[in-house]
């Protein structure tokens, strides 16, 4: 017999061709909403018999995607079923009449299968019905799989070996199998009964998490990650293996089978038989074991939501519900949770509060675990550093072996209800059980505790948990806005909060004297739990040690019947449960510490099976709720209360009622979870106390309580005596549950005269706010009812209620009421709508800061001439100026407050150097020049010669830009036309301050004055730099070098010969090298020998080549002038505009009166381009 389970679906196959398809469907309730808190609640809505195959049915498989099934029988007959119209129907039928098939597998995509027969034939078809591919193995095939992709197809074959093909059936390698020492056969004794490839569908739990897992008949299963893995999990159950299946998300895999034990009675060793399913997840840690009765477990399948499991047993189907071990905490009314996305590596995390409805989402890689406790959560999660001794301190964190270069690190970090983190610790181990109280975490591993103060006695982190804003905002805030220091919520950096020790110790060690060794024991910790004043360690052989916190001190040993697998404490420390592997919970009394003896535990007469979840309650010891299959079951000592059907996660019990979170609910859909996802449930003495005082009358519930007492009921009975107006009685409730401002509360109503002002304080008390509002106004006391929506913050009714009053309005009173309106949308950003209600409450201050969060800076400059005269609420408006950049309005903002050097200040800050200068000098602020000098010296010391040139010329210093831009100039002269640009600008500069200093409109007297003053100043600012002096001149050298090139690129070698000769002039702006070169190749071009050879003297004189490229230029010469004479051709000759005596045309110095052409006609005569 077997079974597959899909959507709901369950197929069934048997002897004699029997094929039936089953259809389990959720209760629906009236509403048309599914069953709330009952996980996999459902019923049998379908049995139809598929008619069709005449001998044994052996294998079958669902295509999800496609809503197809294939089933084959012993005879090789392939059918292939459609759903229509809710009844499935035979589609396609095919027979090989060679061999049976032995397996059958789709892919992923639900596009191939994949068809494995008996005597090694492999048939791949298309979900279409076509036939893409076959072949013959030549061996005997037993089992297929398809890899996540569809790339992979593997094979086992009846000799044990599991073969790799790629998607064309082409054999790529044999598969390694660990679990049997590295061989890659297993051998007929020891076949393989199971072969399972998580397709990854649902995301994975960690990146590294293994996918594909092997079976063996003999107990022993590898998991590995993909084809290649050295680092396979190994895992052996001890049991005869027959199935093996992973869940819907690849966090838990089925393994199913036999496992054989021997009685001994009377002597008489009996052997014994046990079906048993045993469920691990994917790192080989057990979870729970599952006993089964019937003769053989034939066939294992999940549901697709992985909450329940069909086992076919002989000609049984078995369901047994499966309670996942979500990574989950709950904690300051917020449930944390996680889950994975397909299409990211890291695990989302969400922050959701169960009664805002506010979610924050956090991301995190390779977590974990999620543990609560008090305030606050811990979120456990691993990463690998190339070098850990480089990460961690000493002296404050777990010391690394050196020797290791490589080793998992796992990463302990504590968050707020929003998921801020506050502080993180790492670890070098990796620990497999958490216990979080509202003052330590403790961590453990199989042999080594490690336990964290993350709060004193005496903090409360609350007190930075303010607001709702994001996490970079909140830190900010709190820090800034709350006295709470940091050193009065946590301890010191010092080792006394981090104490840690081997199990096998007696007293905790700093952490910084503490040498962490892995230590393989037989008796490893298998669960763990802490209260404030004990940590209990339980140990596989049923030893359970309790040391006290905060100092870590072993005080008591016992031993029970069982392995633990969970521990609780109550909340006074005295009662232990205990629940085992197979969900069988006792609870244990703590004696006094004393004889460290190990004695046997002092059990209750208390036992419960099935059970997988409990909680104590939090305000008394006797009071506890346990989860058993799908129901809860509450206890006062050991007296049940009537069970409630639910499967929710048990989130808190205190005050009567127990918290429980529908997480198979809420991760559904994990984006959007519902406040209906956290249910309430009352105990039973609450239920009757509030029926009594329904039904019977106060002093009833009065003598129930005091037989019942509870702050919870006494409280219950406070309010419901407050609403009959019976003060004594709800006085006397408030005494008994110590409130005292309730106490206080109610002495305040005695001191009313008026009932109906008692009622509408006592509807006020209830919240019932527009109830008490219609009382006020009953008796004519409109400002009774002001002052109450003023107390709860409803500024809008209170508007309201003053116009309604007086229609002219209080002017005092509604100003107010205008404001905190406006407050209202400023605090939730809607400045617009802030804007209106602060104008009309005339606060300025608000105004502005609305005005500044639109980036309206218009209106904000208006809105500043109307600011008052406030020295504190101007300059906040010059620093929201400067931080905008308006330097403008910053500078006469703080002109106004007289604050000349903050002035100044915003200038240089924004680079408005100009005014910055203007207002030193205006205001005799000398400092100014040595502020831009240093910053100018930064800037050119820095290579940024760009941004200094940039802030001379702001600052109007003209001749330093000049200066520097002649200088860059220089440094990038191998770019003749960008230096020619510089050196324009560098010009421009100095004429542009010769036109500051000459540029006057005063008197005929004064100008000669201020021109002689200027001329001084303009010679001692160009004295000692030649490109002030003559600006002009660099530019006209790299203008003639680029027109030679230009000409002589276009073959106007006579203009470029007369061009380049120019050139010589100007040997003190460019190398020789690069003007003799040029003369002598133009030159030579144009036949000029006799300038040519005057050419080549220079370079062959010229000590700045090197000495072998001079060489070169003496053989060139030789080789020219041995065939040409050293003579110019005859020209014309022209007369020197000077002297009027005659010059050749292509000199640029007259040899008679030694003038040199400069001016811009002589230019364009030696240049030919007249």
């Amino acid at each position: 017999m077997f079974i597959y389970l899909n959507q709901g679906w369950i197929v069934c196959g048997g002897e004699g061709g029997l094929l039936k398809v089953l259809r389990l469907e959720s209760v629906v309730q009236t509403d048309g909403k599914g069953p709330r808190g009952i996980a996999a609640s459902s019923n049998l809505t379908m049995n139809q018999t598929l008619e069709g195959h005449h001998d044994s049915v052996v294998c079958a498989t669902w295509n999800s995607i496609y809503r197809k099934l294939t089933t084959s029988d012993e005879n090789g007959l392939i059918i292939v079923w459609a759903l229509h119209r809710g009844i499935w129907y035979e589609e396609m039928v095919n027979n090989r009449n060679k061999s049976i098939v032995r397996d059958m597998k789709w892919s992923s995509d639900g596009k191939k299968i994949c068809i494995a027969y008996e005597d090694g034939a492999v048939i791949v078809g298309s979900v279409d019905g076509s036939r893409l591919w076959g072949k013959e193995m030549k061996t005997e095939l037993m089992l297929v799989e398809w890899s996540p992709d569809g790339k992979i197809i593997v094979f086992v074959t009846a000799s044990g070996e599991i073969t790799v093909h790629d998607a064309h059936g082409n054999k790529i390698s044999n598969l390694t199998l660990y679990a049997l020492e590295g061989k890659t056969s297993a051998g007929p004794d020891n076949c393989i009964v199971g072969l399972h490839w998580y397709d990854g569908c649902e995301g994975h739990v960690t990146d590294d998490a293994p996918t594909l897992a092997v079976a063996f008949r003999d107990g022993k299963v590898q998991i590995t990650r993909g084809r290649f893995d050295e680092n396979a999990v190994l895992i052996d159950t001890g049991m005869e293996l027959t199935q093996c299946k992973w869940n819907n998300d690849g966090t838990v895999i089925a393994l199913a089978g036999t496992q054989y034990g021997t009685s001994d009675k009377n002597k008489d060793s009996t052997a014994l038989e046990y079906n048993v399913v045993q469920f691990y997840d994917p790192f080989g840690q057990h979870l729970r074991s599952l006993r089964v009765p019937g003769s053989r477990i034939e066939a294992l399948a999940w549901e697709g939501s992985g909450l329940r499991v069909c086992l076919a047993v002989g000609s049984h189907i078995y369901f047994a519900n499966i309670r996942p071990a979500y990574k989950w905490g709950y904690y300051s009314d917020t449930v944390v949770y996680t889950y994975n996305r397909v299409d990211q590596v890291e695990n989302v995390i969400i922050f959701w509060n169960a009664n805002t409805g506010e979610r924050y989402n956090k991301l995190v890689k390779d977590l974990m675990q999620i543990h609560a406790g008090g305030e606050n959560c811990v979120l456990v999660s691993k990463r690998q550093d190339e070098d850990v001794s480089e990460d961690i301190d000493p002296t404050k964190e777990m010391p690394v072996q050196k020797e290791s270069t490589e080793r998992i690190l796992c990463v302990l970090t504590l968050c707020d209800t929003i998921g801020s983190p506050i502080e993180t610790k790492q670890l070098v181990f990796e620990p497999r059980f958490i216990a979080m109280t509202s003052r330590h975490v403790v961590a453990a591993s199989e042999d080594v505790i490690y336990v964290w103060q993350y709060r004193t006695s005496n903090s409360k982190l609350s007190g930075l948990s303010v607001g709702n804003s994001s996490s970079n905002a909140y830190r900010k805030e709190s820090l800034a806005e709350h006295t709470l220091e940091m050193s009065d919520i946590f301890q010191s950096a010092d080792v006394t909060r981090e104490k840690i020790f081997y199990v096998e110790d007696t007293q905790g060690s700093d952490l910084h004297c503490f040498r962490y060794t892995p230590r393989h024991l037989e008796d490893p910790i298998c669960a763990i739990c802490a209260s404030e004043t004990w940590i209990m360690i339980a140990r596989a052989s049923g030893f359970i040690l309790c040391f006290t916190l905060p100092h870590i001190s072993l005080e008591m040993k016992y031993i029970v019947n069982c392995r633990p697998q969970m521990l609780s404490l109550n909340c006074d420390s005295t009662r232990l449960c205990v629940i085992d592997i197979n969900g069988i919970m006792t609870i244990m009394e703590v004696g006094q510490p004393g004889d460290l003896s190990a004695v046997r535990g002092k059990m209750m007469d208390f036992e419960k099976k099935d059970t997988w979840d409990m909680k104590w309650a939090d305000d008394n010891p006797e009071l506890f709720v346990v989860m058993e299959k799908a129901r809860m079951h509450i206890f006062g000592g050991s007296e049940p209360e009537e069970p409630v059907p639910s499967s929710g996660y048990l989130c808190s019990f205190t005050s009567l009622q127990v918290r429980a979170a529908l997480l198979d609910d809420i991760l559904a859909n994990p984006e959007q979870p519902e406040k209906s996802m956290v249910m309430d449930f009352e105990t039973r003495s609450l239920r009757d106390a509030r029926d009594i005082l329904e039904n019977s009358g106060l002093q009833e519930a009065c003598d129930y309580i005091q037989t019942h007492p509870h702050p919870r009921l006494w409280s219950l009975l406070a309010e419901t005596a407050l609403s009959h107006l019976d003060f004594s009685m709800a006085q006397r409730g408030f005494i008994k549950s110590l409130d005292y401002m309730g106490i206080q509360y109610v002495k305040r109503l005695h001191l009313l005269n008026d009932k109906v002002k008692q009622r509408a304080e006592v509807a006020a008390y209830f919240h019932q706010f527009d109830e008490a509002e219609a009382l006020y106004r009953k008796i004519d006391r409109k400002d009774l009812a002001i002052e109450l929506r003023q107390r709860l913050g409803d500024w809008f009714r209170v508007v309201q209620l003053l116009q309604s009053k007086n229609p002219e309005g209080n002017d005092k009173e509604l100003l107010n009421a205008y404001n905190m309106i406006g407050e209202h949308y400023a605090e939730r950003q809607q400045w617009e709508k802030a804007i209106r209600y602060f104008m009309q409450s005339r606060n300025t201050v608000a105004l502005a800061r609305c005005f500044y969060k639109l980036g309206n800076y218009n209106q904000l400059e208006l809105l500043v001439q109307d600011l008052p005269q406030d020295g504190e609420v101007l300059r906040e408006m010059a620093v929201k100026f400067a931080r905008a950049g308006l330097c403008d309005s910053a500078v006469d903002v703080y002109l106004r407050l007289n604050d000349i050097n903050s002035a100044i200040d915003v200038c240089v800050l924004l680079n408005e150097w100009e005014r910055a200068v203007a207002l030193a000098e205006d205001h005799n602020f000398p400092e100014i020049e040595k502020v831009l000098l240093k910053y100018a010296t930064h800037l050119t010391s820095n290579g940024k010669m760009i941004q200094a040139i940039e802030l001379y010329r702001r600052a109007n210093k003209s001749s330093e830009a000049a200066v520097l831009l002649g200088t860059l100039a220089k440094q990038i002269a191998r770019h003749p036309l960008k230096a020619k640009k510089l050196l324009v600008l560098a010009a421009l500069e100095v004429d542009r301050m010769r036109n500051q200093l000459l540029d006057t409109n005063a008197t005929k007297a004064q100008v000669t004055a201020h021109t002689l003053e200027s001329l001084v100043q303009y010679d001692a600012a160009t004295g000692e730099n030649r490109i002030l002096d003559n600006p002009w001149r660099g530019a006209e050298a790299y203008h003639l070098f680029l027109l030679a090139h230009r000409q002589l690129y276009t073959n106007e070698t006579e203009r470029a010969f007369r061009t380049s000769t120019k050139l010589a002039s100007y040997d003190d702006i460019l190398e020789n090298r690069e003007i003799y070169s040029l003369i002598a190749l133009t030159s030579l071009q144009t036949k000029y020998y006799d300038q040519c050879s005057r050419a080549f003297i220079k370079l062959e004189n010229d000590t700045s080549i090197p000495e072998k490229i001079r060489e070169q230029i003496r053989v060139l010469a030789l080789d020219i002038f041995i065939k040409n004479r050293p003579v110019d051709p005859t020209t014309r000759p022209k007369e020197c505009p000077y002297c009027h005596s005659y010059v050749k045309d292509w000199e640029y110095r007259c040899n008679n009166c030694a003038r040199t052409f400069v001016n811009v006609q002589a230019l364009y005569f030696g240049t030919g381009t007249a």
